[in-house]
């Protein structure tokens, strides 16, 4: 890695071990895109800004001012002034005027890579990381932006973030800030995203770009179920392994827009950023705003390359958890088993069960606390209901201890029910608008966030029942989006603050926990997989991947998020048939061997298994030590996918020494007369002899020819192959 400034050319460089990021500043003042793409080193780029062709800059033309504006690929564009695309920076001043002029104000290279007050972020030592600022400055207004580039010697990725500055005399307003900007030729540009609903989240799309503009957006307050921050351009030969592939990924759980514009010109823009919709910020004199961070790949290697690239930065420098290179627990939740109808003695029933058969841990779902009997109320009141746990937390857990097990727990802290107690006491500590009917969802309010007497309150609660007993683990829900956005504590000109402020309690809140209980393992959720992002793992390890725990649904919802996020960051269950969400009967043995690319448990009421299914309980157990550390560590390959009308789906995990790999195959519909296939397999030292299921091969067979999958009868049939070198 190195960033480099050629002074006498204007030009930045910024390398990666493969890859180079251009900029220049032309006319004295505007800083311009050149290049992103595979590695170079030399500086001479100055010929791509095409300052020789018209319109010309603007200090030669200046009668065509916005003629340049609206065709320069731009670094970091403003709005207001003549670039018509979509802008990436807006604001306001205190007399109603919307437009700026950032001019180029400066440059810095540092070792290291500074955090981003208040904000999850990708970390790095100096060591191992540099950063690039670059000043900008609107010298009308007095406000100073900063450009943040980071580069990392191992990973194939920079980071980008921005913050803001107020130097001048008056407040001013900001509308947008977008954090990343992408400028590039088109080269028939398809867009690829994620997409989904509540229980099918994160299937992959893929389209033409087209001319316009398209976007992949949030304004539901968290980064949602229905879309996620994640935008990629990719060139039409694309595949696993081959086309080029630029991406971007935001380092945020709250509102977003990713979004894709091919110009008049031909020329593509790509942006990421918080939602402008519902987003005022006001800067006054002397403050300071900061954006969240995006991480941007480009692969030559096809989307496979840009996988593992995201996948090792995640494992390397976003995830902070103890547990990141850990073998973590087999649980069992007790959700899918008793609902809201459980007590003590039933809870100890399935720890007993799950005990004899080498489950690892009882995790006590929602239901324990207050008057919950259903989820009409008592969020908020985060005292343990001793009608139904007897004897009170302290007890149940050493119990559960005895039977060499760990306990965890449920919450939902952000969320309070009009029926409870604490909503009697502080009725303004939810979200409203005066006047307004509170909107409900699930019979809930939100909490504001936004005001750190609420989150101060919500935390000594929940922490005082962590405090109480021996509790290992936590799971932290979200189960309903943001509405009714008003907080009674935020003056009229900073309501427009509250989505943002409202994201940076609940990161404020997280923090604490984790500071405050480092050897607690924490998965985040929300409704299933509504916050599985950057943002997140920054906090925990491992995200709930959806309430759907269907094998064939998860085929497609584990592909789409292993497309970005190691498979040891996707909580996975093995839940009973028929399958409470859809309803669809599939074998044990599958259901284990989906659930095995996660982080592996259980989502059932263990005590009503057959003999069968509990011996398949025992063997899950096994296979899980046997092979979390290569899964957890490994490289992730994808051959096939059921998703794209395959009739088969397929994945492997290399080991990093290409050493050892784990192949999982599934024949989703079965077809009569089949014969056997041929699997390729990837990843694989090419002249390194394997064992496999007590053949030998060498690697360039198995990958180029393949591994023969007999025909099996049935749907949803899977294998577990093993590969190892000789």
């Amino acid at each position: 890695m190195n960033i480099k400034y050629d002074e006498n050319r204007q030009v930045f460089l910024i390398n990666t071990e493969h890859t180079s990021y251009g900029m220049a500043v032309t006319d004295g003042r505007y800083l311009c895109h050149l290049y992103y793409g595979k590695r170079i080193e030399d500086t001479d780029l100055r010929y791509l800004l095409r300052e020789d062709e018209p319109p010309f800059v603007p200090s030669e033309n200046v009668r065509e001012t916005g003629s340049f504006l609206d065709a320069a690929y731009m670094e970091y564009p403003e709005s207001g002034m003549g670039d018509y695309r979509e802008s990436a920076f807006c604001m306001r001043d205190e007399r109603g005027f919307r437009a700026s002029e950032l001019s180029y104000d400066g440059y810095e290279i540092r070792k290291g890579k500074p955090g981003l007050e208040g904000l999850p972020a990708v970390w790095g030592s100096e060591e191992d990381c540099m950063t690039l600022k670059i000043w900008l400055k609107d010298e009308l207004t007095g406000v100073r932006v900063t450009l943040l580039y980071s580069t990392f010697a191992d990973v194939d990725v920079i980071t980008r973030a921005v913050t803001v500055e107020n130097a001048g005399e008056e407040a001013v307003y900001l509308e947008k800030v977008f954090s990343a900007c992408l400028d590039l030729d088109d080269r028939d540009f398809e867009m690829m995203g994620l997409y989904g609903s509540w229980a099918r989240e994160r299937h992959i799309e893929r389209m033409p770009l087209g001319w316009g503009r398209r976007n992949i957006a949030s304004f539901r307050g968290e980064s949602s179920h229905q879309e996620h921050p994640f935008l990629a351009l990719v060139t039409p030969e694309t595949t696993q392994e081959t086309g080029e592939v630029y991406a971007m990924n935001f380092v945020y759980s709250g509102n977003f827009m990713a979004q894709a514009e091919k110009s008049q010109f031909g020329a593509v823009r790509m942006t990421m950023g918080i939602h402008p919709e519902g987003f005022v910020w006001k800067l006054a004199p002397g403050e300071r705003f900061t954006a969240p961070e995006v991480v941007m790949v480009y692969s030559d290697q096809g989307l496979g390359k840009m996988t593992r690239t995201f996948h090792d930065l995640y494992r390397s420098h976003l995830i902070r958890s103890r547990y990141l290179h850990e073998k973590r627990p087999i649980l069992i939740n007790n959700w899918e088993a008793t609902y809201f109808d459980f007590d003590e003695k039933k809870l100890l029933e399935i720890a007993r069960e799950a005990s004899e058969l080498g489950i690892e841990m009882l995790v006590m779902d929602d239901g324990w606390f207050g008057k919950r009997n259903c989820d009409d109320s008592s969020l908020g009141d985060w005292v343990v209901n001793e009608e139904k746990i007897r004897g009170g937390l302290s007890s149940l857990v050493e119990e559960v201890k005895a039977l060499g097990m760990k306990f965890g727990i449920w919450i939902e802290p952000e969320m309070i029910s009009p029926e409870s107690e604490l909503y009697r006491k502080h009725p303004d500590w939810a979200l409203q608008i005066p006047g307004r009917d509170i909107t409900q969802s699930r019979a809930q309010y939100v909490l504001d966030f936004s005001r750190d007497e609420v989150v101060d309150g919500i935390y000594e609660m929940i922490a005082g029942v962590l405090r109480s007993a021996d509790i290992s683990y936590v799971k932290w829900d979200m189960n309903r989006q943001l509405a009714t956005m008003g907080s009674l504590a935020l003056p009229a000109d900073r309501q427009g603050e509250l989505y943002h402020r409202y994201m940076l309690g609940v990161y404020r809140m997280q923090e604490r926990l984790v500071t405050d209980f480092p050897e607690i393992l924490l998965e985040n959720c929300s409704g299933g997989g509504a916050r599985f992002d950057p943002g997140m793992l920054y906090y925990s390890p491992q995200i709930w991947c959806s309430d759907d725990t269907d094998a064939v649904e998860r085929l497609a919802i584990q592909e789409g998020t292993a497309l970005l996020y190691p498979v040891s960051a996707m909580g996975a269950h093995v839940s009973v048939c028929p399958n409470h969400a859809v309803g669809r009967v599939t074998p044990f043995e599958t259901r284990g061997h989906v659930a095995l690319l996660g982080t592996f448990g259980y989502e059932l009421d263990i005590t009503k298994l057959s003999e069968e299914e509990k011996n398949l309980v025992r063997k899950q157990v096994a296979d899980y030590h046997r092979y979390n550390d290569l899964i957890r560590e490994g490289d992730y390959y994808r051959m096939e996918s059921s998703m794209s009308g395959s009739a088969f789906d397929s994945w492997m995990i290399v080991s990093k020494d290409k050493g050892r790999a784990l192949v999982f195959a599934v024949q989703v519909t079965a077809k009569p007369n089949g014969k056997s296939r041929f699997l390729r397999l990837k990843g694989l030292d090419p002249q390194q002899m394997y064992r496999v299921e007590g053949r030998t091969y060498r690697g360039n067979v198995l990958m180029n020819a393949g591994l023969r999958i007999p025909s099996v009868q049935g749907d949803a049939r899977s294998r577990l192959i093993d590969v190892e070198r000789v």
